[in-house]
């Protein structure tokens, strides 16, 4: 997995590349956590995202609550059907704020 951070109109992007499991999502979380000490708002990039597990979606768990915490945003966008069939699955995809 990698993560790549850049700032675009007042908001802080995670773009994230490969897979979120049980050996990557420790990174994952942290990244969320320093990101929302920068910024309200994230949103996660996940483009190049190939596969997230119940790991994974505990962090992205934690980014919906600190940002509801900090009246911030945490939304994700660019999700692939594979992800998206992964939110839907687990009812993530009632959760989070998902963009097309």
């Amino acid at each position: 997995m990698t993560i790549t951070e850049t700032k675009e109109e007042g908001c802080l992007v995670l773009a994230v590349e490969g897979r979120v499991d049980t050996n990557t999502s420790p990174e994952l979380q942290d990244q969320i956590l320093k990101g929302f000490q920068k910024c309200d708002t994230i949103r996660m990039d996940f483009t190049d995202l190939a596969y997230i597990s119940s790991a994974g979606l505990r962090a992205l768990l934690l980014g919906h609550k600190t940002a509801a915490s900090k009246n911030g945003s945490f939304i994700i966008a660019h999700v692939n059907e594979d992800v998206m069939e992964i939110f839907e699955d687990t009812g993530f995809s009632e959760i989070l704020n998902i963009e097309e």
